[in-house]
């Protein structure tokens, strides 16, 4: 097994990929992980919380649909959402270049 930061920190920052192409922040990083995991130094646990991440987000994407068509909360949840999906992604690759293990709070645990 051997050490790479920078694919680490290139998974990390795959999740932006939706920024670009509209879709692929589960899938990107979850193809990455999958591919990587038995190679790399701690890929297992990055890419681990990385998907248990993006499922959070989608799970708390779809709560805020009735939200909004209820009381209008949701756009404000969308809104959070939004600006963490962009910010958590960055700060943690910094993390995993300096060789932390990330932290995505407000995760749900779905693979553990």
């Amino acid at each position: 097994m051997k050490e790479d930061k920078q694919l680490i920190v290139v998974t990390h920052l795959s999740q932006l990929v939706t920024l670009v192409l509209g879709f692929g922040s589960l899938l990107l990083p979850l193809i990455l992980w999958l591919t990587n995991k038995e190679k790399v130094y701690q890929m297992d646990i990055h890419g681990k919380r990385i998907v248990n991440f993006q499922l959070s987000l989608i799970v708390y994407c779809l709560i805020c649909i009735p939200l909004t068509l209820l009381c209008g909360l949701g756009l404000i949840g969308f809104i959070v959402l939004g600006v963490i999906s962009i910010a958590l992604p960055v700060i943690n690759a910094v993390k995993a270049s300096n060789g932390e293990v990330p932290t995505y709070p407000f995760s749900l645990n779905f693979i553990s």
